[in-house]
């Protein structure tokens, strides 16, 4: 088993204001027992944009009593379902004050603060549902993983993949041997392209502009170095509400978008766990954003019966061109006229090869198909049934009913698995800083063995007032 994570942040950065009240962080710390009819009482954090969706969701299985969003105007307008829900623009401040209220949470912030928020709430006792990516570092997703173990929490990561029947199934086929031993497994997705801007072209900050009224600029901030609010062309905001995620300060990147999703039934049907290496080609590194493509091998020892693998991540366009599987591979597997789709995964084994054209590996084919022939790939049969659409509120359902339980393993995407697959696939962004570098990956010390350079960037420092995730 990996040891506890204990080691402080590698990378310096600056300091917070002071809080305007005394935070002395939540005292209850063990996750209650429910009545069967008993309502499970949740907050919001973050509930503009996707964390609109997340707590509109939620409380069709909980009762939201509190609301937590650094910008007025999204708090206000999601607010007015739930009028009598208490209001907050800082989450500390709400974990403070309603720690004895609430029994759970959940996070949709920008990257850089789900693990604050969600650790914050573990820690008090209180059931986390956080958006994916899980974590912003690899550090953050080992300690969530730790942190909910510990306190006996129910979790679930928002990858809606893996409520789908299809992944389900997919993932039967391939533990049953059907497609035989399986040594690699392609994953491909079309962003940043059309969704935020990154790469060289905007190695420049952009302008900074007042803050608006309505914006909690330092809350937003949170763990994350100082910077001024600005505009990236006016008068389109810079970082909040949308492109932050193409920033290393605030977001993971096209990788840390998709990949929890695009990944997911690769992960669970393959039984990946930790890579023991992993090593990127990528465009032009700037200091402040992701490149505009990269492409990521992840290498996997073999694992009981499974052989050996790897794992390759394509994203992004270079020179015009999108990054993509070998061409060889796709004219096996795209039918006449048949166009690839934005995002999809293929799996290679020594009896066929699994191919998927959807971002959750929920709708795919076995080729050659003549040879699978009667073969169902729409229903599992061994595992329990998801649901066939993409439904987020399946997803809640099945974390209030792993709550009411009292058991973490009835979420599908509790923190065990989902920060594993978060830690392993956020290792990627660290190999696209070394590009053209193998870094051996060291799981249970944390550490990549043949670069320490590589290993500052497990971790992060912390504001100060932001720094409570390496305590306790």
């Amino acid at each position: 088993m990996p040891q506890k994570v204990t080691r402080r942040r590698a990378i310096q950065i600056g300091t917070a204001g002071t809080l305007g009240y005394l935070f002395t962080g939540p005292t209850y710390s063990v996750a209650r027992a429910f009545g069967a009819n008993e309502k499970i009482r949740v907050a919001g954090i973050g509930v503009g944009g996707k964390g609109s969706g997340d707590i509109e969701q939620a409380g069709k299985f909980m009762e939201v009593i509190a609301l937590c969003d650094i910008d007025d105007e999204r708090l206000n307008s999601r607010a007015a379902m739930w009028p009598n829900a208490k209001k907050y623009f800082d989450y500390r401040k709400l974990l403070d004050e309603m720690a004895k209220d609430i029994d759970a949470v959940t996070v949709s912030t920008a990257d850089h603060s789900h693990a604050p928020a969600a650790v914050l709430a573990m820690r008090a006792g209180k059931h986390v549902y956080c958006q994916k990516p899980l974590t912003h570092t690899v550090f953050e997703a080992r300690l969530m993983r730790e942190v909910a173990a510990k306190h006996k929490v129910c979790t679930q990561m928002g990858n809606q993949g893996s409520a789908l029947n299809g992944l389900r199934r997919a993932v039967e086929l391939i533990h049953a041997g059907t497609l035989g031993p399986i040594r690699e497994a392609h994953v491909w997705t079309n962003r940043p392209a059309h969704y935020w801007k990154q790469s060289p072209d905007i190695t420049a900050r952009p302008k900074e502009a007042p803050v608006p009224k309505t914006v909690h600029w330092d809350e937003w901030i949170g763990p994350a170095p100082m910077r001024p609010y600005a505009l990236a062309f006016s008068p389109r905001p810079a970082y909040h509400p949308h492109d932050w995620r193409g920033y290393w300060d605030f977001g993971t990147g096209a990788l840390g978008d998709m990949a929890c999703h695009t990944t997911n039934m690769a992960f669970r049907a393959l039984k990946l766990g930790a890579p023991t290496a992993v090593v990127a080609e990528a465009g032009e590194i700037n200091p402040e954003t992701y490149p505009a493509w990269a492409r990521i091998q992840y290498l996997f020892a073999a694992r009981g019966d499974a052989p050996a693998c790897t794992l390759h991540w394509y994203e992004g366009s270079r020179d015009g061109k999108r990054v993509l599987p070998p061409e060889e591979l796709l004219a096996k597997l795209l039918k006449k006229g048949e166009k690839l789709s934005d995002s999809g995964s293929i799996l290679v084994g020594d009896k066929g090869v699994l191919f998927s054209p959807n971002d959750y590996g929920a709708r795919f084919r076995l080729t050659p198909e003549k040879d699978f022939e009667g073969l169902q790939t729409t229903t599992p049969e061994k595992t329990p049934e998801g649901v066939d659409k993409g439904e987020d509120p399946h997803m809640k359902k099945e974390w209030a009913d792993a709550i009411k339980a009292g058991k973490p393993a009835l979420a599908s995407s509790n923190f065990d698995f989902a920060g594993q697959l978060t830690e392993t696939m956020l290792l990627g962004n660290i190999a696209v800083r070394f590009a053209g570098t193998k870094l051996e990956w060291d799981a249970t010390k944390l550490r990549f063995t043949n670069s320490d350079a590589a290993t500052k960037f497990v971790s992060k420092e912390y504001r100060k007032g932001w720094d409570f995730l390496t305590q306790g």
